[in-house]
């Protein structure tokens, strides 16, 4: 599962992708619209912009906005940033590896093999999608939605 800090982080890259190219937004604004508690959600953004993706503006009319097109930002670089894994098992990580306690021989574990496949899927799956495509994703799915 994502952690809390993986899923505040891919909503608070959503509605700044959404206003890409407008004026920063205050993190009291994307708290309040999407639930995410202010303090958790400072440091959130602080670990994004210190990875390169945001800028931040102070004063009046301060707040965040993205660097980059929300087009060459991917959702696994979010994971990787928040500190999240993308493997379902620690020994299958490539970022977070860890020895699995009940297993003799991982080169012949059934188990772990399904696994790293699992992993592989899902890397290339968001490596391959954008908050572009999130952002059109949720788009389309309101769209039909009121339909």
């Amino acid at each position: 599962m994502l952690s809390k800090k993986t899923r505040y982080a891919l909503k608070a890259l959503v509605v700044l992708g959404k206003n890409f190219g407008g004026i920063p937004i205050q993190i009291s604004k994307i708290a309040s619209e999407e639930h995410i508690p202010k303090k958790f959600l400072e440091q959130i953004l602080l670990d994004l912009r210190n990875a390169g993706l945001l800028y931040s503006k102070k004063g009046s009319g301060g707040g965040y906005g993205l660097v980059k097109d929300p087009a060459e930002i991917s959702v696994v670089q979010i994971l990787r940033i928040t500190g999240g894994p993308v493997a379902l098992l620690p020994c299958v990580s490539l970022n977070f590896y860890q020895k699995c306690d009940e297993c003799d021989n991982e080169a012949t574990c059934g188990v772990r093999d399904v696994f790293v496949d699992v992993r592989d899927a899902t890397v290339k799956i968001l490596s391959e999608t954008s908050i572009a495509d999130v952002i059109k994703r949720e788009k389309d799915l309101v769209q039909n939605y009121s339909q």
